[in-house]
């Protein structure tokens, strides 16, 4: 039970992250003094931002679950924050190369930070697609 309600904070905390970011992107954007081409560019370079934030953010939910037998991650993992990050990089992207597999409770978070994942590009692509389509045939 307290699994579920950790990896239940981990994406609540990672939606809320991603919320604000783009929020305070779309607030920040038209106020800036750049070409309505550099806006989309700078909002791009934000949404990449957040996702990074949010991919270090599971990372380090892996590595503590990982160091305190919440479950286990194996094969091309060496226990480190960064074969951590490098996994959820690849599970956040839906990329997964493969080399780490998750074993036991680790499992459920690995498949909930895809979805989440998905959502949370998608989310960032339909926000720059708008922002894109503000700007267009501006100077």
């Amino acid at each position: 039970m307290k699994f579920l309600i950790v990896n239940t904070l981990i994406i609540a905390l990672a939606v809320m992250i991603h919320y604000e970011i783009l929020y305070r992107l779309s607030v920040l954007m038209p106020k800036l003094k750049v070409r309505a081409h550099s806006r989309v560019v700078i909002g791009v370079f934000g949404a990449i931002f957040a996702h990074i934030i949010e991919i270090w953010l599971f990372a380090l939910s892996f590595y503590f679950m990982h160091h305190n037998n919440w479950g286990q991650l194996s094969g091309n993992y060496d226990g480190s924050l960064m074969a951590s990050a490098y996994f959820s990089f690849t599970t956040f992207t839906t990329l997964g190369f493969g080399d780490i597999e998750p074993l036991g409770d680790l499992r459920y978070l690995t498949g909930i930070e895809s979805l989440t994942g998905l959502v949370l590009i998608t989310w960032s692509a339909s926000f720059l697609f708008y922002e894109m389509q503000k700007y267009w045939g501006r100077n």
